[in-house]
């Protein structure tokens, strides 16, 4: 292997500066005037003039790095200082313009919303027995035979492990139907209870299973998971996706239930946890700077675009959770606006993971190739975003197939055309979102990918901490 071919190697296509013309005959390459020794053999650093060997003595070809001449001052000062400054202008605004927006939005001083609907206070507890047969009152007994036309009910024994009746028992009936759960013997249950007599079995309803620990024996495996193979990046994506929750939890539903804009309160807290998820994920970086300006355009877009066209496809967002809402909280809601803010927060989980991979893709490019071009990184990164973007696509396209499966089923059932199950409020509503999500989604590759190739470009890169840029390495 020749010495040019173990540096391309190594580097890389580097161009380089065209070798010197040959030197005239029975001259000495290591020294002026003095006669070059005929014959004379060795390896290298000896001085051999071997046909088609490289004398020792002469200079290593000098690599170009931003600059289309041989001039031997090195390369032009890295211009990522003026990058992270110009993002610092983009960002801090927006930013803290996020903040004030959610602190505005926050509904201070005003008292949490109650349902005029009574749920009833949770309490749990463990059936001890199950027996299914007609349905009796209580006091109630039924005089000979069943004619098997009596409804049938499922009569259970409950043993109370909280509430102020701890530990006393009660039985409850509850009928057998299509649409109730299955009880059995054994099984940790929830019962509501309305205030009343807590001894008394007239005060509880049994409602719902105990699903606590298994939910926390997979909170933990996925935890375990996502450290074990992220390591500290894995544990920082968890107190991101933490710190997303809280976001919802203590920001997005009080304000909306307070009366807020829903449209403009998904808005603000998409871009807070968007700033929060990103950058205690990746780090403070211009890498991960360009992933968030992608991801506030993309999401910009998909927000236009559902607007528009829930408007003309006249969507309401009436659907049957939405109507249990307004119906709980005694007063209307933007119902269209609620449906919008679902799109926002739903397409950013997605938009992040394109926005990333972009970026990064980009990044990988110009530190294997520092010689590449923004237009080269673009075009090299918009290949790699091309194979993602129809899997994330898809999977935006499939989560809400998924979430609207009861919707589907019964339209499939409800013997109309496909064009009128498909025009109905509730698999419209999700149709817009699938592809108004799918057109950010798709979007966000080339606007990210341009970003991050125009940053990158004018980023110094390094190999390591201490290291000399890897444009200015020169082949040994």
């Amino acid at each position: 292997m020749t010495h040019d071919d173990w540096a391309d190697q190594d580097t890389g296509p580097i161009r380089r500066i065209p070798p010197q013309p040959p030197r005239a005959p029975g001259r000495n390459p290591g020294g002026r005037g003095k006669p070059a020794t005929e014959g004379r053999t060795g390896g290298p650093g000896t001085g051999e003039t071997r046909a088609g060997r490289r004398p020792a003595s002469r200079r290593p070809p000098v690599l170009e790095a931003g600059h289309g001449h041989g001039h031997g001052h090195g390369p032009a000062a890295p211009a990522s200082r003026r990058v992270r400054v110009l993002l610092i202008w983009l960002l801090v605004p927006i930013a803290a313009a996020s903040v004030v927006a959610a602190l505005w939005l926050y509904p201070w001083g005003t008292a949490k919303p109650t349902s005029a609907y009574q749920q009833g206070v949770p309490v749990q507890g463990t059936i001890t027995t199950a027996a299914s047969g007609p349905c009796l009152a209580p006091g109630q007994v039924l005089l000979g035979q069943p004619t098997g036309d009596e409804k049938s009910c499922l009569t259970v024994e409950v043993t109370l492990t909280d509430g102020a009746a701890s530990g006393s028992a009660i039985k409850l009936t509850v009928p057998i139907e299509p649409s109730t759960p299955r009880f059995t013997a054994g099984d940790k249950v929830v019962l509501a209870y309305n205030g009343a007599n807590p001894r008394d079995a007239t005060s509880y309803q049994l409602v719902d299973f105990q699903r606590g620990l298994p939910l926390a024996v997979l909170a933990a495996l996925f935890a375990a998971a996502v450290v074990i193979l992220g390591r500290w990046q894995g544990l920082a994506a968890l107190g991101a996706l933490v710190l997303s929750f809280v976001v919802l939890v203590l920001f997005v539903l009080p304000a909306i239930l307070a009366g807020r804009s829903p449209l403009l309160v998904a808005i603000v807290g998409a871009a807070v946890i968007m700033f929060v998820v990103l950058y205690l994920t990746h780090g403070l970086s211009a890498r991960t700077s360009a992933a968030v300006l992608g991801t506030m355009i993309s999401l910009a877009l998909i927000g236009a675009l559902s607007a528009i066209f829930s408007v003309a496809a006249s969507l309401i967002g009436l659907d049957e959770s939405t109507t249990t809402l307004i119906a709980s909280l005694g007063h209307g809601i933007d119902a269209r606006g609620l449906l919008l803010a679902g799109i926002v927060i739903g397409a950013l989980g997605v938009l992040d993971d394109v926005t990333v991979t972009q970026t990064s893709a980009v990044w990988e490019l110009r530190r294997a190739n520092p010689d590449l071009g923004w237009r080269q990184l673009y075009r090299a990164g918009l290949r790699i975003g091309r194979d993602h973007v129809g899997s994330a696509v898809n999977t935006l396209v499939m989560a809400y197939a998924g979430a609207a499966l009861p919707v589907l089923l019964y339209s499939s059932i409800s013997g109309v055309g496909l064009g009128a199950i498909l025009s109905s409020s509730d698999l419209a509503g999700e149709i817009v979102r699938a592809l108004a999500g799918g057109v950010g989604i798709v979007a966000a590759v080339p606007v990210t990918t341009v970003l991050a190739a125009l940053i990158a470009s004018r980023e110094e890169v390094r190999e390591g901490p201490g290291k000399r840029p890897a444009s200015r390495r020169t082949p040994v």
